[in-house]
């Protein structure tokens, strides 16, 4: 598959290789990567048809989380299918419009997801330090306005990733050393001048992941001054019991992306533990967001269980 006498600077098609070094372990890499998989849809499936079928979860909190787990079920979806082709079936082969169109899935759809994880924040910072102006604050309503403009914000931010790199000749070889389709690595096959992309990528980054970040911190601050003013302990655990979800899952996506975005710029990591990580930053989090709500909310725990024929004493 290595292109020699590349000649093509504008390839139909890109190659990817999965996962360098591993190729004897393809199928075996595959199962614990589908079982993953599909353990995110039946997940996510299930977290939104509980909060669909329960009004005690038609709350901002639960919106916003729903909207988190669809964009787990997209994100997921998106390039686990392909990767599971490569393991299996062997066909590495890519269109270009469809490599283009995996990396604005990936990329917009992780800055929805920060976008979604700081709105998540913002709700329990109104919820802990200004109760009584919580149900005004955050209406229904404006909870539709913050998840639009959160998906504008992804797109707008990330359509020109895929115009650009299609602007881009690709005079070295269209094999890609991946899973699925990334932007730094395309923009490393291109035999251009790619200073600019790669500045506008960083500062979407920061202004998206970076500042989304900050954000949540600044607000886990305040609430932690707001809990700890609080008289009653019983009132203090009680409020950092409704946090701790959320703190977890922020947790589990921040890692594994903080370590792929580093890595892939400014690190030196062997290229088969890099796109390892990389898999996991797009398949942990949407399997265990589920799981970390459903074990900390016991309103989801319980739905879930009766959706799905399970009765507790």
């Amino acid at each position: 598959m290595a292109a020699s006498n590349w000649t093509m600077p504008h390839p139909s098609t890109f190659i990817l290789l999965g996962i360098p070094g591993l190729e004897a372990a393809h199928v075996w890499i595959s199962i614990p990567f589908c079982s993953v998989y599909l353990l995110s849809l039946l997940g996510n499936g299930l977290l939104l048809a509980v909060i669909k079928t329960e009004p005690s979860l038609h709350e901002p909190m639960y919106l916003f989380l729903s909207m988190l787990a669809f964009a787990d079920l997209v994100i997921s979806t998106t390039t686990l299918p392909k990767t599971l082709c490569i393991f299996w079936f062997r066909d590495h082969t890519i269109h270009t419009n469809g490599c283009l169109a995996q990396i604005f899935l990936i990329h917009s759809i992780t800055c929805m997801e920060s976008g979604f994880m700081l709105a998540m924040a913002f709700d329990r910072y109104v919820a802990i330090c200004n109760p009584l102006r919580h149900s005004a604050v955050l209406t229904n309503r404006a909870v539709a306005k913050i998840g639009l403009v959160i998906v504008m914000r992804g797109a707008v931010l990330l359509v020109p990733h895929p115009l650009l790199l299609k602007q881009l000749r690709y005079c070295k070889t269209n094999v890609i050393s991946h899973t699925y389709c990334e932007f730094m690595a395309l923009v490393k096959l291109a035999c251009e001048d790619t200073t600019v992309m790669s500045a506008y990528s960083l500062a979407v980054s920061f202004f998206a992941g970076g500042l989304d970040l900050i954000l949540i911190v600044l607000s886990y601050i305040l609430i932690l001054q707001a809990v700890f003013r609080l008289p009653s302990k019983e009132a203090r655990r009680k409020s950092l019991g409704t946090c701790s979800a959320h703190v977890c899952a922020m947790l589990v996506f921040y890692t594994p992306a903080s370590f792929t975005y580093f890595s892939h710029r400014f690190g030196h990591v062997e290229p088969h533990v890099h796109i390892l990580i990389a898999n996991m930053y797009l398949l942990f989090p949407p399997m265990m967001n589920p799981i970390i709500y459903g074990v900390r909310t016991p309103g989801i725990r319980q739905r879930a269980l009766h959706i799905l024929g399970i009765k507790i004493d």
